[in-house]
């Protein structure tokens, strides 16, 4: 049987394993690996993200919006929604391989609301400003 999610150990746990799998997809570990040169920094990044979005730890600051927009401008505007799907697939396989429980279904629920947002404010980005 497995844990729930319960302290930041078990969010690098998370972390570090998922973004294992995201580096060696072959559709969306383009993106990241030629998008991302300091791994280290960015694993404890999102170490802190989701320890504070999952704990309510306040170790995260940062603005996941512009990062994304700024990832997506850097590649023409060629991530879609079925990139975010397959990030989404393998968010939830890596959790369901590691854990189980109310904070393991919370931090694929986030995830499902957060890709769904992030997506749109990238496509948004996209199109000519008014004005």
């Amino acid at each position: 049987m497995r844990k729930d999610l319960q302290n930041r150990k078990d969010v690098h746990l998370l972390i570090t394993s998922f973004y294992k799998k995201v580096r060696k997809n072959p559709e969306i570990g383009y993106f990241f690996n030629n998008s991302i040169n300091d791994w280290d920094a960015h694993l404890s990044r999102l170490t802190d993200f989701w320890e504070s979005n999952l704990f309510f730890a306040g170790t995260y600051s940062g603005n996941p919006r512009r990062a994304h927009v700024k990832v997506d401008y850097e590649h023409q505007g060629k991530i879609d929604g079925r990139h975010f799907g397959i990030w989404l697939n393998l968010w939830f396989e890596t959790i369901d391989e590691l854990f189980e429980g109310e904070l393991a279904e919370r931090a694929k629920h986030n995830a499902r609301k957060m890709s769904t947002h992030l997506y749109i404010k990238m496509f948004q980005s996209r199109r000519p400003q008014k004005g």
